[in-house]
């Protein structure tokens, strides 16, 4: 018998690797989803850059042309027009410093300090955008490292200005809808909490250690779901004051301060989990039946939520079943008296208000859903 939890850990520790691995692919699996149509165009343009410096120009190698097609766009669907025009601003204004200051002085390692420098010093007095400074001062860096190539000192400025203006005129022709990502990004860790929930439950349920623990694995493997639709939110919200998206400015702060809460939720649920593995792996049996009965009314308000999120929506028909469930999360009305159950109803309580306001309900009228101690 004292052979047996050798194996049994091995077999534990595989199936919480198996899972992490899972849950990652499928967060990979979402980022190419949400990515692969910006992907495409910045492609696209690209070639589009290529096929015009080398026929319409006659260039023979038009190296910056696709470049600064691809460093303007690059792979993000929030593509706000300035910033593109700051890229295009930059990259043209590195590309043509560069070339011509090499074709009158030459090329070293001084020509390179007094390149870099005239090339940031002209982007900065042409905007304060940091993109624009950085982009001129790398061009002009590459401009320099490159062999010279024919065409004469502005040769590789046109194809600069090329690629901008074609990554300009598809970021003004196909924009992006700057909701899109955070709601996809969204609907997946609002799903990540739900299974979370699902599997403490049923750990619970089961009196199953092992299936509480791979339910916290869960939740930390999720970390990096929620931080990525945290930054995509605040940086959508960001572009949505000054850009062409200003229309939907509400919807994106609501989902910023969604991914606020459904992160502070899952840090919640993370610790709930690790006390309810606690509490089913003692000796002494506690009836959890109850605490896992509110557990799942919780992760099926999760998920109508991540719903709703991935539409668009406030969140309004997760409300209703959330409310229903912080009417119960009583822990006087569970346990009789076993106070280690009792303190998991406790622990449910905190993530419950945070995604009840996660719906759009104020933060009084959330904690008034739970009832009193």
């Amino acid at each position: 018998m004292s052979a047996l939890p050798g194996p049994a850990d091995a077999m534990v520790r595989r199936a919480l690797r198996v899972l992490v691995l899972r849950a990652r692919a499928q967060q990979g699996w979402t980022r190419v989803r949400s990515g692969v149509l910006p992907i495409g165009q910045a492609a696209v343009a690209a070639g589009l850059a290529y096929l015009i410096a080398t026929r319409l120009l006659g260039h023979q190698d038009p190296f910056f042309a696709p470049v600064a097609a691809w460093l303007c766009l690059g792979f993000s669907a929030q593509r706000d027009v300035r910033r593109v025009a700051e890229m295009a601003v930059g990259v043209a204004v590195g590309v043509g410093m560069g070339d011509l200051i090499v074709h009158l002085i030459g090329s070293g390692w001084w020509q390179l300090t007094v390149v870099l420098f005239i090339s940031a010093v002209l982007a900065r007095f042409i905007d304060n955008g940091p993109l624009l400074v950085m982009q001129a001062g790398a061009q002009a860096i590459i401009v320099v490292g490159l062999p010279a190539v024919a065409g004469g000192p502005l040769g590789r400025w046109t194809d600069a200005l090329v690629g901008g203006a074609v990554a300009l005129l598809i970021a003004v022709l196909v924009p992006g809808d700057t909701r899109r990502r955070p709601r996809a990004l969204g609907e997946r860790a609002l799903t990540e909490l739900a299974e979370t929930l699902e599997g403490l439950a049923r750990g619970m349920r089961q009196h199953e250690a092992p299936e509480a623990r791979a339910a916290l694995v869960r939740g930390r493997a999720s970390e990096p779901v929620l931080e990525e639709w945290l930054t995509a939110a605040r940086s959508a919200h960001d572009l949505a004051r000054v850009s062409v998206g200003r229309r939907h400015r509400e919807e994106l702060g609501r989902l910023e301060e969604q991914a606020v809460l459904t992160d502070r939720a899952m840090r919640s649920v993370r610790v709930l989990a690790r006390r309810a593995a606690a509490v089913v792996a003692a000796e002494e049996p506690h009836e959890l039946n109850p605490v896992a009965d509110r557990i799942e009314r919780f992760a099926a308000g999760a998920r109508l939520l991540a719903s709703d999120v991935g539409r668009g929506g406030a969140g309004l028909r997760a409300r209703g079943v959330l409310e229903e469930t912080a009417a119960i999360a009583d822990p006087h009305a569970v346990g009789s008296g076993d106070w280690q159950v009792q303190s998991l109803v406790m622990l449910l309580r905190s993530p419950l208000v945070d995604v009840l306001e996660a719906t759009g309900l104020g933060p009084e009228k959330a904690r008034a859903a739970l009832p009193e101690l």
